[in-house]
């Protein structure tokens, strides 16, 4: 059975040598990149096309055409070669066509050397892009598979090849289109029948031939909702860019709708970013004798997927493939938990579609014919849905098959507090490139948690929300609900109550605290709290007791006033040094270690000019290592008025319980958030903060 796909989704191969089919509204022209792992392009020598149709391992057709077909042979390929990238591009001055959404929806088939349809994805929502990036076949763990990418291109071939790296772009499009328009070539009749010995022999076959058993437009439905780079993956849903056209291109559209086009004519971007070129940046420096070594191989087993193996992603280091690692599960699963509910929606409406046509007919609502007509109507249903969740499965297991390998892999900033690398952890001698600030699920699959890891240091501030009216919606019973009083260590029914609240927002801050100092060389971190009430000191405790912090902060007006002008004072003489290059002119007593500020109970005890100071803070701070962390209720902060809107704005907000308020920036998904609490009666914090304390007096 062929896998209807929508893009963003993958499947994997069972072969190596396949066909890829091609049909379109009109004339187009087909050609392969063969890309690196990051898919960057080594030269014009990467790119099968009408001039050069022959590379090692594929042959596409030498001329524009409404149908094609691309022969592959994956175990031909350059080793160094792990992205198969499908071209399709509008020829100039042929079929008349100018861009894609003025046809109908080209449609591409992966099939078998005998014709088998392996993989079918038919890329719908195109507008004004005269090019697009059609499927990839891309190597993961000495296993093929194929994605949907659906990436098109409002300038053309151009625009599609610079995007890959090409730096030759122009001159390589323009080669194409003269090879095109001068019909350098022949068409290749269509080849002969495939015959079981022929299918056997090694080589490629014809590449060019009319299309057989053209497939036709698979339905799609509109994915929900609403994106984000930087400090955070996730945003709340409704505000943020995850609820403009970004977020909506990146999901699979009805049929008929064009997703807006930009501006000024470029790349339409649908992917997540943090598949977009190479992977994130890090501050290890470039492979030598000294460097972390490739990840090995996986192995396979007989009659399965490659077992996965920890770090098998891009990177520098071991931590920065284990952090390009987890961003792929991350996306893995938004991928297959998007194609799950899309496939769900269109049963949905295909069921209602066909009782509504079973009704329409008088004579067919009574009697037999009628109960009959609904009957298969619902048993259509059903076998889709099964179908779609027998996919969604076979992902998640791969998925929860990596998760078991690469949790126990993880360094301390990226694990969770029961795992075993703290109970041997030593204070590290350079700082990390990320931290775990949570767990991630979807409730299709409640067992799979996903690390949240975001960048170090915090381009973001963090806020606790310990307000009780952000939680109604989850009753009793209900999955939240549970979690929460799990977390709380209640057995009681109900909401929890503010007080709970405001306890565990701050045994959160503390655990956040706690971790960012123990994965930061001694003495580069440190972290102040403003608590005017005087109400944090029992979470304080494990941080005064341990001395990371000296003592208890200064209740009241006083304590809130002494704090941000010594935080004030930091950034501002920092941030003239930084402009200057004058470092060395800093006051001797000026503590340059990256700071932590945690707020208990914003905003009581603040005035005027103290929210003035924190708002200052929360916007320059970041770049000179001063870093904001509240822990409050907005409801309080109301008689301000729309005073500190920007403030909530820019911070990413937390939850002291499990919630479903983050939303990622590609499909939209509602993530359920879980806080990095340690478990209940562990001391694991109290330990780690004590050989922190230990490392700080020996140094």
């Amino acid at each position: 059975m062929t896998a209807e796909l929508v893009r963003g989704q993958n499947h994997p191969l069972d072969r190596t040598r396949v066909e890829i089919r091609v049909a379109a509204g009109g004339p187009v022209v087909a050609g392969v990149t063969l890309g690196d792992e990051q898919g960057r392009l080594s030269g014009a020598e990467a790119v099968a096309h009408p001039g050069a149709p022959r590379r090692t391992g594929i042959e596409v057709p030498r001329q524009a055409a409404a149908e094609h077909r691309i022969a592959v042979d994956l175990d031909a390929l350059p080793a160094a070669v792990h992205r198969v990238s499908v071209l399709l591009a509008l020829p100039i001055g042929i079929g008349g066509l100018t861009a894609f959404g003025a046809a109908a929806a080209p449609a591409v088939t992966v099939t078998g050397l005998d014709g088998t349809g392996l993989v079918r994805y038919t890329i719908t929502g195109l507008g004004a892009e005269s090019a697009v990036v059609a499927v990839e076949l891309y190597r993961r763990q000495d296993a093929w598979k194929v994605r949907a990418i659906g990436q098109g291109y409002a300038d053309g071939l151009p625009a599609m090849l610079r995007d890959q790296g090409l730096a030759q772009a122009a001159e390589l499009a323009a080669e194409i289109e003269e090879a095109v328009g001068l019909g350098q070539a022949r068409a290749v009749p269509a080849p002969a029948p495939m015959t079981a010995g022929r299918a056997e022999r090694p080589g490629i076959g014809p590449a060019t031939a009319p299309a057989q058993d053209r497939p036709s437009p698979a339905p799609t439905t509109a994915a929900d909702g609403p994106a984000r780079s930087g400090a955070g993956a996730v945003a709340e849903p409704g505000s943020g860019p995850g609820t403009g056209a970004g977020a909506k291109a990146a999901a699979t559209t009805k049929a008929g709708d064009l997703p807006p086009s930009p501006a000024d004519g470029g790349p339409i971007d649908y992917q997540h970013p943090r598949r977009r070129g190479t992977p994130a940046p890090s501050s290890a420096p470039p492979p030598s004798a000294s460097s972390a070594p490739p990840p090995t191989p996986s192995p396979s087993t007989p009659d399965g997927p490659p077992l996965p193996v920890a770090g098998d992603a891009a990177g520098w280091s071991m931590d920065e493939r284990l952090y390009n690692q987890v961003w792929g599960m991350f996306e893995d699963m938004a991928r297959s938990v998007a194609a799950y509910r899309s496939a769900a929606d269109f049963a949905e409406s295909r069921l209602e579609q066909e009782l509504d046509r079973a009704l329409a007919d008088p004579r067919n609502r009574l009697g037999t014919a009628g109960e009959a007509a609904r009957a298969t109507a619902r048993d259509k249903h059903a076998t889709l849905v099964t179908q779609a969740r027998a996919a969604l499965d076979r992902d998640l297991a791969q998925l929860m098959a990596e998760s078991e390998v690469v949790e126990p892999a993880l360094p301390p900033a990226f694990a969770r507090w029961d795992n075993p690398v703290w109970q041997g952890n030593h204070v590290p001698p350079e700082r990390p490139m990320a931290l775990r600030l949570g767990d991630l699920h979807l409730p299709e699959v409640l067992d799979l948690r996903i690390p949240m890891l975001v960048r170090l240091p915090l381009e973001r501030g963090l806020w606790i929300d310990s307000g009780p009216d952000s939680y109604g919606r989850g009753g009793p019973g209900t999955e939240r609900d549970i979690g929460r009083r799990e977390l709380a260590g209640v057995l009681t029914d109900g909401p929890p109550d503010e007080a709970e609240l405001r306890r565990l927002a701050m045994e959160s801050a503390v655990a956040i605290a706690a971790r960012l100092l123990a994965i930061h060389p001694a003495g580069e971190f440190a972290v102040q709290v403003i608590d005017p009430g005087g109400t944090a000191a029992p979470a304080l405790a494990p941080l005064v007791e341990s001395g990371a912090m000296p003592a208890y902060p200064l209740p009241g007006a006083k304590g809130v006033a002494a704090v941000l002008e010594e935080l004030t004072r930091r950034v501002e003489l920092v941030r003239m040094a930084v402009r200057h290059r004058a470092a060395d002119a800093l006051p001797a007593d000026l503590d340059t270690a990256e700071q932590l500020l945690i707020v208990h109970d914003f905003p009581h005890g603040f005035d005027d000019r103290a929210l003035t100071r924190l708002r200052y803070l929360a916007d320059e701070g970041p770049a000179v290592g001063v870093h904001l962390m509240l822990v409050a209720n907005r409801a309080q902060s109301r008689e301000y008025g729309p005073v500190l809107d920007p403030l909530w704005r820019s911070l990413l907000r937390l939850t002291p319980v499990p919630d479903a308020h983050l939303a990622d920036p590609w499909v939209g998904h509602a993530w359920t958030y879980e806080p990095p609490l340690a478990p209940q009666g562990s001391q694991v914090v109290r330990q780690v903060l004590g050989r922190l304390a230990e490392a700080r007096r020996a140094a």
